[in-house]
């Protein structure tokens, strides 16, 4: 028997704006979240601010949770779980779990929505070249977001604000060594949000950005790249860095200079790592309970991206966010609000086929 129900599993941003759409489309929407919290990264990561536009980030995703959470159509499952998942479009049966007790439950959905999000790739997974679990002032974009929402960036190390800090690009993405060949599309952006917040928090700090090529994409330019530099004086340089090692009291940050063509040494307070996406745990097991066809870095495969962006190798599951692959918040948001589109029209669809219409 079809059902009238979406379920929508994971509640970070995607989530969030696809249970609010599919509710306000006046379906019956089911949202499960793994976390006691809603929010997904930006919130579980204590992002300060989003990129772009510096909104801050736990109060947007605030006010969005609490269209979803005071919705008439819309039941939330904190500390939940998906376990399996029988049937096909119209008509699945999908088996719940509480994280804090075990107990289990079956929600009856005519379709879903995946939108399990990403994890920050580990700096200090393949090699220790960047020294992120060896020297307490290498730090990564997320611990830097940590740091800025808090108002207080200072160096781990001595409790001070640093005098010199430098970013590191493309750590974890492309890099065909470790099997990471694309690019995470943020990192760019977000290092020089993060480069404006520092000479905000920390004017007499000079900052440098070691990268590729910069990524800047839509808006991104005119909004953070060039006021990053013009107004607030950050530093550019075309570069790649191999080694990073204590001297003393500083970091001897080491690698080359490939405007120039020469070797490179400069020494720093603090290195920020600029860590690429990954899928998520949660995104890899969902795939697996589900049945969905995963390219080879793991992420949510979508078999036409250019025409259905958030289809899936199973009819009626839909995916929408970085659980699909590296993503920028607008796309997030944009790609949520598509898949709440297609799943009311799959189940209204099931549903009229169902009662012979």
């Amino acid at each position: 028997m079809a059902s009238d129900v979406v379920l929508v599993i994971g509640g970070g941003p995607a989530g969030l704006e696809a249970a609010r759409g599919a509710a306000d489309l006046g379906a019956k929407v089911v949202l499960v979240e793994e976390r006691d919290h809603l929010g997904g990264t930006p919130v579980f990561e204590r992002y300060a601010a989003l990129t772009h536009g510096f909104q801050d980030a736990e109060e947007v995703m605030n006010r969005l949770a609490q269209e979803v959470t005071t919705h008439p159509n819309v039941q939330v499952k904190l500390s939940t779980r998906v376990v399996g998942c029988t049937g096909s479009k119209g008509d699945f049966h999908v088996t719940l779990t509480k994280v804090s007790d075990g107990a289990s439950e079956t929600v009856h959905a005519g379709a879903i929505i995946v939108a399990t999000g990403f994890q920050h790739f580990d700096p200090g997974r393949e090699t220790q070249v960047y020294g992120y679990y060896e020297y307490p002032d290498v730090i990564t974009l997320a611990d830097a977001e940590a740091m800025l929402k808090a108002r207080k960036f200072v160096r781990p190390s001595t409790g001070l604000p640093p005098e010199r800090v430098c970013f590191i690009q493309c750590v974890g993405s492309r890099d065909r060594q470790i099997g990471n060949e694309y690019c995470s599309k943020v990192c760019c952006g977000i290092a020089s949000k993060q480069a404006i917040e520092i000479r905000q928090q920390v004017p007499n700090c000079k900052v440098y950005i070691f990268y590729i090529d910069m990524r800047m994409y839509g808006y991104w330019e005119n909004e953070i790249y060039w006021p990053a530099q013009e107004q607030y004086k950050v530093n550019y340089i075309k570069g790649i860095a191999t080694e990073i090692i204590q001297k003393g009291d500083k970091l001897l940050v080491r690698g080359e200079d490939t405007t120039l063509g020469r070797p490179m040494e400069v020494l720093m307070d603090m290195v920020i790592l600029s860590v690429g996406m990954e899928p998520s745990k949660g995104t890899r097991e969902v795939a697996r309970i589900l049945g969905l066809k995963q390219n080879k870095y793991g992420f949510i495969e979508v078999p036409h991206e250019g025409v259905d962006p958030v289809a899936t190798s199973v009819p009626g599951i839909f995916v929408a966010g970085a659980a699909a692959g590296p993503k920028d918040l607008d796309d997030s948001m944009s790609m949520a609000g598509a898949a709440a589109m297609k799943a009311v029209a799959a189940i209204r669809r099931a549903i009229a086929v169902a009662s012979g219409g």
